[in-house]
């Protein structure tokens, strides 16, 4: 297909297709025709990933949101995020079509890339969902369960009980090892914020200690200093008893 071909305006209604009437879009999707256009999708559907992921980074939501640095990098989302699209459509459908062969699917690759790159119109609605801690992550592994089952059997011929069991699996341990991996980033950006305060609060002691050193002998100095160094040792053993 040449680029100039490609139908940007109709985009927002495949993606509406995909999302509200699943079952009528694969059943209609032409299984060849390329792979620009679905990847243009894909990139597309990246673009809007990453402005949704740049907003709930400002505000403080997603993963490190409430512990200052959730919204740091978000902008950058923007830049990477249609890249990533356009990378792991590729990987995805690979991964996808292997499963799809093992499971006795008689379609071939680009088949199989043309349903993960359309399935990328979920991405917008589980990136929003992943503003919501850990639910979020298992709602949206069990939206993207329902509608791979439904391309599997719509697109590749395959039983739904068949399709259910092997991908019902895939998402339950896909679903816990992103519960998991929530859990360490919060804690991460958790303790990460503890440590800024921290910091912080050591600026501001050696702030203090200067000025209280100011017109003063040297052997005040030295007993000032030793006794802001026990403190200091103090707060040390104290925020090191808190880490672990």
């Amino acid at each position: 297909m040449d680029p100039k071909d490609i139908n940007f305006a109709a985009m927002p209604q495949t993606a509406i297709n995909v999302v509200t009437k699943p079952a009528e879009f694969f059943q209609g999707m032409p299984k060849t025709g390329g792979f620009l256009e679905p990847l243009v999708f894909a990139v597309v559907m990246g673009v809007i990933v990453g402005i949704i992921q740049a907003i709930i980074g400002f505000i403080g939501l997603g993963p490190g949101g409430g512990y200052g640095g959730a919204g740091m990098s978000g902008f950058g989302m923007i830049i990477f995020m249609p890249i990533a699209a356009a990378i792991g459509s590729f990987i995805g459908a690979a991964i996808l079509f292997v499963i799809w062969k093992l499971m006795g699917s008689q379609e071939n690759y680009e088949t199989a890339y043309r349903c993960g790159a359309y399935l990328m119109a979920l991405a917008p609605i589980t990136t929003i969902l992943s503003a919501v801690p850990y639910a979020g992550g298992l709602v949206s592994m069990a939206i993207f369960t329902f509608y791979i089952v439904t391309a599997s059997v719509h697109v590749h011929n395959l039983p739904s009980q068949k399709a259910w069991l092997v991908f019902g699996i895939i998402g339950v341990i896909l679903a816990l090892m992103g519960v998991f991996a929530e859990h360490k980033a919060r804690n991460l950006g958790s303790e990460m914020e503890k440590w800024r305060q921290m910091g912080e609060e050591y600026r501001q002691s050696a702030e203090d200690m200067a000025g209280q050193f100011k017109g003063k002998s040297p052997d005040e100095m030295r007993k000032q200093a030793e006794e802001m160094a026990k403190q200091f040792k103090e707060q040390a053993e104290e925020a090191k008893r808190q880490a672990e």
